[in-house]
C-alpha cells in the first residue's frame, strides 16, 4: 500500500493491471470474428475489471471496502487468466505473456492487500 498515492494512477499495480488490458485487446483482436460476442467478449470484460476494481478500491474510505473491491479485481484477473488459456489452447493466439503479466499483477495485488490489511 503506497502511502504516497494521490490518486490510482500512482499506483504500480493498477498501472500494470492497465497494460494487461491493453494487451489483452490487442491480442483479442485476432481472434476469429465468430468469437466477438463470445471469449474474445468475456475475456476483454474480465481484463477491464481488474483495473476498474482497484480504481474503486482506491476511492473507497473504509479498510473492508477497499478490501473487498480488491478481492473482485483479483477474482477477475484470475477468471481473465483462464479465459486466455483457453483461448491459447483453442489456437486463437499465443497468450502466454499476457499470462505472465497477469500473475505480476496478481503478485503485486496480493502484496498491495497484504499490506493494507495490516494497517491500522
Amino acid at each position: 500500500m503506497s502511502e504516497s498515492a494521490r490518486t490510482y494512477e500512482d499506483l504500480i499495480v493498477w498501472r500494470k493491471a492497465h497494460d494487461l488490458v491493453l494487451g489483452v485487446y490487442e491480442v483479442t483482436a485476432t481472434f476469429p470474428k465468430e468469437e466477438i460476442f463470445g471469449l474474445t467478449s468475456q475475456v476483454r470484460r474480465a481484463a477491464i475489471s481488474v483495473p476498474s476494481n482497484i480504481v474503486e478500491g482506491f476511492n473507497r474510505k473504509g479498510k473492508s471496502d477497499k478490501l473487498k473491491f480488491y478481492n473482485y479485481s483479483d477474482a477477475s484477473l484470475e477468471e481473465m487468466r483462464y479465459q486466455l488459456q483457453l483461448g491459447h489452447d483453442l489456437g486463437f493466439a499465443d497468450t502466454s505473456t499476457l499470462q505472465e503479466k497477469a500473475k505480476e499483477v496478481r503478485r503485486i495485488l496480493s502484496s498491495y492487500t497484504e499490506k493494507l490489511k495490516a494497517s491500522s
